[in-house]
């Protein structure tokens, strides 16, 4: 039988912050921001099916940056993703995130939010976490439960009062983009999030809106 790429996680390394991963440009740029940026988890914030390749108990190893299941394997997210969710917080406003995940394993998911800390980058290789903050934490929103995305984002903007339009959503299954019926912006990461794949995303939401310039 062939497996498909998805069939194992592959062999991890704890993902951190560093200086070697800047924030994305357009985070920075002076240029228009959705008022939601969300994403799903699977394959696109961590390279794993929470629901088919994790096996509990879960405990978090290395300053939590990393969280080990029952067998010893070990579960992080991509390396961009932590510098991303951070600096994400850090624009003037803080951008404010949402997750939408389909898995039918909810609680693995939720609980490996809470284990995986996001350490500023001045804390890298220190031995204290008392900054660090868990990535559960960076979220505003959080829908995690079966079923189609679209209602993951009714959900959303019911409690945020966010109109769809001004939502970007990062998803590595093409199946979802069926939320732009809404009028989410929906951007493919088929290899996971990275800090040039949320460039890209922005700057599709900021064409379709006729937001490339600065406002004035």
């Amino acid at each position: 039988m062939v497996l498909s790429k998805k069939s194992q996680p592959p062999s991890l390394t704890p993902a951190i912050i560093s200086d070697a991963i800047p924030s994305p440009e357009t985070f920075n740029d002076g240029l228009s921001l959705p008022k939601i940026i969300a994403f799903d988890l699977d394959y696109t914030l961590w390279p794993f099916w929470v629901d088919t390749h994790v096996t509990p108990p879960l405990k978090a190893k290395d300053n939590n940056t990393k969280s080990v299941d029952r067998w010893g394997e070990s579960f992080t997210f991509y390396p961009d993703v932590p510098s991303i969710l951070l600096s994400a917080k850090s624009t003037t406003p803080p951008l404010t995130l949402a997750t939408a995940s389909r898995t039918s394993a909810p609680d693995i998911a939720v609980s490996l939010l809470k284990q995986l800390h996001l350490p500023p980058a001045s804390e890298v290789g220190a031995s204290s976490k008392a900054s660090s903050k868990r990535a559960y934490d960076i979220f505003d929103y959080i829908q995690i439960f079966p079923g189609d995305k679209k209602t993951h984002f009714a959900r959303i903007q019911k409690q945020s009062g966010v109109p769809y339009d001004e939502m970007l959503f990062f998803d590595d299954e093409r199946r979802n983009k069926n939320v732009e019926s809404l009028g989410v912006v929906f951007w493919e990461v088929p290899s996971g999030v990275t800090r040039a794949e949320v460039d890209r995303g922005v700057r599709e939401w900021r064409k379709r809106k006729g937001r490339e310039g600065k406002e004035t």
